[in-house]
């Protein structure tokens, strides 16, 4: 007797043209088995971003579909797709706008409905699992390139994403902080792309 598992991710047929007609996708098929690790490569260009945006309905499939745990990624399940797909964006600078690291790593579990004792819990183990709680009531603008990466990570995790999508994780980190990343994502027991 063979046992089917859903796929964490499914994507078949993706394809996807901009408004200018550059047609930055074609016929993508891909899937991804729970706690797989996937490494997405390509030149610049490519289409690696605009794939990415797709996995959690940022953008939309034209051909296509985009599924994640067997839930269709379309508009009545995105609050539920965003809530299992944490993107880490290409420039952590996208994602930190608050006042604090804290206040950053608060928010998206925030807007997901977590409060008082429990939000504090997912922050905290959030910076913790990025090594950046000693900055928690700092700037992000007072930070190094790789704790602003650190941090932006630790925005995601603190949602608990069974998918973790890290777009360029490494682009502008010195060699250290390539490092200190890489020692980070090989800690954590999730599926990634």
């Amino acid at each position: 007797m063979t046992t089917t598992t859903t796929a964490s991710l499914q994507v078949e047929g993706l394809a996807f043209a901009y408004p200018d007609g550059y047609q930055a996708l074609h016929g993508v098929d891909l899937r991804i088995d729970p706690g797989e690790r996937v490494a997405l490569l390509g030149p610049n260009g490519a289409g690696k971003t605009t794939f990415v945006l797709h996995l959690n309905g940022v953008l939309t499939a034209q051909t296509g579909t985009v599924a994640v745990a067997g839930l269709p990624v379309v508009r009545e399940h995105l609050r539920e797709i965003r809530r299992r797909v944490g993107i880490v964006f290409q420039d952590p600078d996208d994602q930190l706008f608050m006042p604090t690291v804290a206040e950053d790593v608060a928010f998206g579990p925030a807007n997901f409905g977590a409060t008082g004792a429990a939000l504090a819990a997912l922050v905290d183990a959030a910076l913790a699992a990025v090594d950046m709680a000693a900055h928690r009531d700092r700037s992000p603008l007072h930070l190094s390139g790789g704790q602003r990466r650190r941090v932006a990570l630790a925005t995601v995790l603190a949602c608990d994403p069974e998918i973790l999508v890290l777009d360029e994780p490494s682009t502008h980190l010195d060699p250290v902080a390539r490092r200190e990343l890489a020692e980070v994502l090989l800690g954590l027991d999730r599926t990634m792309l």
